[in-house]
């Protein structure tokens, strides 16, 4: 789940900000226990790329960010 929260967290701030901006997601040190191998997944630009060309991941995300009412 964490790297889903941290790809989603991504694409909100990719859809939200002007594209002169850098983002970089980190979970907090100490905070899981895989850390370092969500950090090295959600620093990787390819490996971003390819999650988001995932239909189903992509919907998932998707329903992540949209809001509820």
């Amino acid at each position: 789940m964490a790297t889903l929260i941290g790809l989603s967290i991504k694409v909100k701030l990719l859809r939200s900000l002007p594209e002169r901006f850098k983002i970089d997601v980190h979970i907090t040190p100490g905070a899981h226990a895989s850390e370092q191998a969500v950090n090295k997944q959600l620093g990787d630009k390819e490996r971003v790329a390819a999650a988001l060309e995932n239909s189903h991941l992509l919907e998932v995300v998707n329903q992540c960010l949209s809001a509820r009412t």
